[in-house]
């Protein structure tokens, strides 16, 4: 599974806001990054975390990684069938939509998180306007990168993406949505003063209607307590009536 990661940084997009939630809903420990890529997740989150471990398909990325990490795997998650037990962050960054069996590695996912642990994950959204404008008018076309990225074996939607997580065992803590980025369709057109207001503007237009405007989709999980709490339950003994 090779990794077309690419990095960004600003006002709207999904790595800063996937950032901002790590920051929010994790309480340090070991970060596990899935598709660590240059592994500048990691250098943005070295304070939050008293470890930090990145798994990564591309052998090219080694020495990048080891600047960045505290240790580096090199594996194809569609062969992975175990990570380290007890995690208390995984992340899986533009990884999903890349894989032929997304559903194995979330139930390895499960199994490594620790009982307070949290996963984040983010997916492009095929149902983004742009693409349902373009697919009014007989448009679907791949492209180098962005939501139809020609890489891109898999497609989801805001309740897609809710659905698999959820009958993988997890439960949905939290869900944003990334704007168009602007900044990169405009490039250098439209000056930085004009620029940021307008993507936080389009920021906030995006959070009304994530399921039509959202670029990408970011949600926070964690292993449902109640599927622990019923296998636990069904091991005890139970009580007849007029006992």
């Amino acid at each position: 599974m090779p990794n077309v990661y690419t990095y960004k940084n600003f006002h709207g997009s999904s790595h800063r806001i996937l950032i901002d939630l790590i920051r929010i809903y994790s309480n340090g420990g070991t970060l596990l990054d899935l598709g660590a890529a240059g592994g500048e997740l990691g250098a943005e989150l070295r304070d939050a975390f008293s470890k930090r471990i990145g798994y990564e398909y591309s052998r090219d990325r080694i020495a990048q990684l080891r600047s960045r990490f505290d240790h580096v795997v090199i594996a194809d998650l569609e062969q992975t069938e175990r990570l380290p037990p007890q995690m208390s962050t995984i992340v899986l960054a533009d990884v999903l939509e890349h894989l032929k069996h997304p559903k194995k590695i979330l139930n390895v996912v499960l199994a490594s998180l620790g009982p307070d642990g949290v996963g984040f994950v983010s997916v492009p959204n095929i149902a983004n306007v742009t693409i349902r404008i373009g697919l009014l008018f007989g448009i679907f076309r791949y492209r180098e990168r962005g939501i139809l990225d020609e890489t891109h074996l898999r497609f989801y939607t805001m309740a897609s993406i809710r659905e698999e997580l959820e009958t993988a065992g997890f439960e949905i803590l939290s869900v944003r949505g990334s704007a168009v980025p602007i900044r990169l369709i405009l490039g250098s057109s439209v000056p930085e003063l004009l620029l940021e207001p307008m993507e936080r503007i389009l920021m906030a237009v995006t959070q009304l209607w994530k399921a039509l405007l959202a670029y990408q989709i970011i949600l926070v999980v964690r292993p449902r307590k109640a599927t622990n709490e019923a296998a636990t339950s069904s091991k005890r003994p139970t009580m007849e009536s007029g006992q």
